[in-house]
């Protein structure tokens, strides 16, 4: 009895190593699952709150905007903003609905703590909007852009890694279909044929 049971239990053991063995072997050779895409290198689409500040043409600019000096070390010029570097890499562009294309250079404390998203917000969705700040040359063309555009638009981020992908197109080329030959008409051969006789005698009469 003793024999049958060490056999029994010898015989369990190795068949539970075998089929620990298989399943590692197949875990090995199980391709690992794609990663997903970072956010930072997909194109997004956010709502913005959106604010101006301009360079010169009155108070409200800070020292280093008067000297057109972003964060990153480029000069501020019309077509930049600032962004929070967080949720927006430097670099990226930001389409406004009317197809305007800025690109996010710099920062700042209100850009990033979403200050005037917070406190300007109607609702939940709104006060939870990222802040874009759009520079100006000056204030007057600030303030004027301001006036004519609502403060909370939808907006595309285009990170600097984005590379779409371009979609292949399959060109079907239809079969060359050849025209057919005309040919005599066998029908009207053979009709040629049958009178001939007659042409013979009626050329034997005249003579």
């Amino acid at each position: 009895m003793n024999r049958f049971l060490a056999s029994t239990t010898l015989v369990l053991l190795l068949a539970c190593t075998t089929y620990a063995r298989e399943q590692s072997r197949v875990l090995r050779a199980k391709p690992p699952a794609p990663r997903a895409q970072p956010l930072a290198s997909r194109e997004q689409s956010m709502l913005a709150r959106v604010t101006v500040y301009w360079a010169r043409g009155g108070a409200g600019s800070d020292r280093y905007t008067r000297l057109h000096k972003a964060s990153t070390g480029m000069r501020l010029q019309s077509g930049h903003c600032a962004v929070d570097p967080r949720r927006i890499p430097y670099g990226s562009r930001i389409v406004f609905p009317d197809r305007t294309t800025l690109l996010a250079v710099d920062t700042g404390t209100a850009v990033k703590n979403r200050k005037a998203a917070r406190l300007g917000g109607r609702n939940v969705y709104e006060r939870s909007a990222i802040v874009v700040d759009r520079f100006f040359e000056t204030k007057g063309q600030a303030l004027a852009w301001a006036r004519r555009n609502p403060a909370f638009m939808a907006v595309r981020v285009i990170p600097p890694t984005y590379r779409p992908q371009v979609a292949t197109v399959t060109r079907v080329v239809p079969p060359v279909v050849q025209a057919p030959r005309l040919t005599s008409s066998p029908r009207i051969a053979s009709s040629s044929k049958q009178n001939a006789p007659f042409r013979s005698i009626s050329a034997m009469k005249m003579q």
